[in-house]
């Protein structure tokens, strides 16, 4: 499985950004897909998980402001932020679980306060 992420972007508090994920190869059995992210001198996070069934997690950190979405067809899968806060800005990665974790590479979302 390979992971491709866009979206990268400088934002001010208060602003959207949306990231996208395209999926290519073997990527039959993927039971999940979502983004994590990692500040400096912090762990990575998991910020948003859809599962193949169309079921969508959030940390509190994130509930009602993130939302994850997935195109089957397109093989695409879309994390719409808004209402950012500068402790949002991390370097995000996208990844898809078999039963491995794959990782795209990361993209990097600072917010300005």
């Amino acid at each position: 499985v390979q992971l491709q992420a866009s979206g990268r972007g400088l934002v001010q508090a208060g602003g959207s950004l949306r990231l996208s994920c395209a999926a290519s190869g073997t990527i039959f059995s993927i039971k999940n897909m979502g983004w994590y992210r990692q500040a400096p001198g912090k762990q990575r996070e998991l910020v948003a998980q859809i599962t193949s069934d169309g079921t969508t997690n959030y940390p509190v950190s994130v509930k009602g402001r993130f939302t994850i979405s997935g195109d089957n067809a397109k093989r695409m899968v879309y994390l719409q932020m808004n209402s950012l806060k500068p402790e949002d800005t991390a370097v995000y990665y996208c990844y898809a679980e078999r039963n491995v974790k794959y990782w795209g590479q990361g993209t990097q979302v600072t917010v300005s306060s």
